[in-house]
């Protein structure tokens, strides 16, 4: 029925997408990292009590959290590289796979630095009074009382928001970066056969988000324990 299999499945191709699926999980475990730390600094800007902190924090957020991650992909890709190659004078290309980890890193800023706020928020108000009462800083009580506080609140968010990640970095095909997806269309395109490549791939990411997604459950289970 598909002639095409038996030479599809083969330890080769297998190993490739393996290849495939660990850049996607590098991918999003990097974006995951650097959006945590641009998460971090959109947090402070909102604690800070200048105006145009907020507005610039807000912006951010707002832009990155209300437009498609396939065109932030597609412009950083396309637009920006045009932009820098009039400045410099030069004709400039960027990895894609440089590419993809800028598009999903700063995306997924956006999206932890709500989580944290809502980590934040769920803090309780007496500790930001004692700390008040004690004679804190802003900035050391946000460093040493509320952000360690609003990460643990956070850390199920972070998980979720890292399997998403992984499924999102199949969006990185398009700009031809040969992460799990990527890898089984080009496979597909040697053997004329996309259904075979794209079906294993499909198991590539269930074996890595159930397993992800286990070993959350089981953290959040435990951190739930230690409160």
């Amino acid at each position: 029925m598909f002639p095409a299999f038996s030479k599809v499945v083969t330890l080769e191709n297998l190993l490739i997408l393996l290849k495939g699926a660990l850049l996607s999980l590098g991918l999003a475990a990097g974006s995951l990292l650097i959006g945590l730390a641009i998460a971090i600094l959109i947090a402070l800007l909102r604690f800070s009590t200048k105006k145009i902190c907020h507005i610039i924090a807000n912006i951010y957020v707002e832009f990155f959290r209300g437009t498609p991650m396939l065109v932030q992909i597609m412009y950083l890709f396309t637009v920006v590289p045009i932009v820098i190659s009039l400045i410099v004078g030069h004709r400039v290309r960027i990895n894609p796979v440089i590419v993809g980890l800028i598009a999903l890193s700063l995306n997924s800023g956006a999206y932890q630095a709500e989580y944290i706020r809502g980590g934040i928020n769920g803090v309780d108000k007496g500790q930001k009074e004692a700390c008040e009462t004690l004679g804190l800083s802003r900035t050391d009580m946000m460093r040493f009382v509320i952000l360690p506080q609003a990460f643990r609140l956070a850390i199920p968010s972070m998980v979720g928001e890292f399997v998403t990640l992984i499924k999102d970095s199949s969006l990185l095909m398009t700009i031809g970066a040969l992460e799990l997806f990527g890898q089984a269309n080009k496979i597909g395109n040697i053997y004329y056969d996309y259904m075979t490549p794209e079906t294993i791939s499909i198991f590539y990411y269930l074996i890595m988000t159930l397993t992800i997604s286990y070993f959350a459950r089981k953290l959040e289970k435990r951190l739930a324990r230690s409160v």
